[in-house]
This record gives structure tokens, sequence and C-alpha cells, in this order.
């Protein structure tokens, strides 16, 4: 009953001290580390995936996906450039077969998806397909998996209070996170980003995609189709990447601030994507 009454005070002092700084210099509420969060990420990557490949369901479009990559791979290269620790990542991009899903994603660690139903629904051009994977690149090198799985943890940790109460002498916050770490991985990609994680990803995603030579102009008009392509319908891209307030506006106001990057005159290399 002693570690009962004490358990607030520890989960305060846990929840206080486990934060960290995004890119942006926004605190983050950091249960699970990045490392953590990339690990389970790995694992629900390959869950998730394993299935729709034996179903013939990924890069079954040569055109489609050759696209994807030589776009998604010239992003990558100037991710790694400014966050030279994501020199690590095993990066990954695969295109689902789902013509009526229009979704993109990138899980901790660079595991990206995007599903046909974007391209064949929005038709986007180069540029404006290269701020969907730029976005969702700028969601992974802002940790924001990392920050979904520990707002789910810290929201239910009142369910797991008898367990902490009763290991609190040898409180291990490790091993509490990574239990069932690939579930909790997979649930942070389908969980809507926060407004402040939109906003942080729009601003990181267009700079990145006009370092790697795609008009940071494409950014407001994606977003436009968006809408139009979700006019009526519930799309699982606007679903988990809810609308920060004048989207459009702002990356209208952001897209000249980011021309010296895009008219820059300098070698865009391709990352080698397998």
């Amino acid at each position: 009953m002693r570690h009962y009454r004490l358990l607030p005070i520890f989960l305060l002092i846990f929840v206080f001290t486990a934060c960290a700084t995004s890119p942006t210099g926004r605190s983050q509420l950091m249960l699970v580390t990045p490392e953590e969060a990339i690990h389970a990420s790995k694992e629900a990557y390959v869950q998730a995936l394993n299935p729709l490949d034996a179903e013939g369901r990924i890069d079954s479009d040569p055109q489609i996906t050759s696209r994807v990559r030589l776009i998604t791979g010239r992003l990558i290269s100037q991710a790694i450039e400014t966050h030279p620790s994501t020199s690590n990542w095993e990066w990954s991009v695969k295109v689902i077969d789902d013509p009526e899903t229009v979704n993109a994603w990138c899980m901790a660690g660079g595991k990206m998806a995007i599903y046909t139903g974007l391209i064949k629904k929005v038709q986007p051009s180069d540029d404006e397909l290269a701020q969907v994977m730029a976005h969702e690149i700028a969601h992974a090198l802002a940790n924001h998996t990392a920050e979904k799985m520990s707002v789910a943890m810290a929201s239910t940790v009142g369910l797991s209070a008898l367990g902490i109460a009763l290991s609190v002498a040898g409180y291990d916050h490790v091993g509490l996170a990574m239990s069932g770490a690939a579930i909790a991985a997979t649930t942070a990609i389908t969980l809507p980003n926060s407004r402040t994680a939109e906003i942080e990803a729009d601003r990181m995603g267009i700079e990145l995609a006009a370092k790697a030579g795609y008009n940071p102009y494409a950014a407001a008009t994606l977003w436009k189709k968006m809408a139009k392509a979700g006019d009526g319908t519930s799309l699982e891209f606007l679903s988990t990447h809810p609308s920060p307030g004048n989207r459009q506006e702002t990356l209208a106001i952001l897209a000249p601030q980011m021309m010296s990057h895009f008219l820059k005159q300098k070698e865009r290399p391709v990352f080698p994507l397998k």
C-alpha cells in the first residue's frame, strides 16, 4: 500500500524527466526512446508488409515503384545530409497495391510505404509526390513515432499501475515501453498526428523537398488536391494528418522562403533503395 501512495509521485517524476527536444526546438514527451521506436518499427514493418508481399501487392507496378524510389531516394540523400545520424537507418520504401486507399506513412528509422490509391486518386505531379514523401520523412526525422508511442503509453499508464507499484523499487521504463512494441509502432502510424506535429512536418518537409530539387510551391497544390480528393469521403491520409489550420496558406507563405534551396545549383544524389 505504501507503494501505491508513492505511485503518483514516481509517475510525475518519470513524465517530467522523460522529455526531449525536436529538430525545431519543441519539447517532446519521450517515454519511448527514438532507438526503441526504430527497433519496434523494424519489426512492425516486416509484420505489416509480409502478408501483402505474399499476395503480390508490394511493388507490383514497376513504373510506379521506379518513380517512387527515385523521388524518395533524392529526399533520403538530403535527409542524411542534414541529419547525419540517419545514415545508419535502414531506409526503405514500398508501394502497396491498394487503389482505394489514399495514404502514405513513415515509421521510425525510415520505414516507408505509399498506397497506389494516393497516386491514382490524387494524381500528384513529381513535385507534389515529393511533398508527400518529404512530409512523411519529416515525421521520422522529428521522432514523431516515438512521441506518439509515448503519448499513448502515458495515457494508458494507469492500466499498468499495479505492475509499476509492485516493481517500483527497480522501475525500468524500457521494459514497459518495449512490451508489445511492434503493435505500438504499428498503432502509432494509424493514430492522428497532433496539429503541432503536422506543422512541424509541413515546415521540415517543404524544406527537405526543396533541397532535393522539388518545387516548394507544390506543397500547397498537393494539399489542395488532397482536399478535393477527399471531398465527401474520408481519406485515411487526411484522418491521420489533420489540418493544422490554414495549411495551404501557410505553405504558400513558406514556399518563397524555400526557393533558394530549390534553385541552388548542386548535385542531388539518389539514395540507393533496395
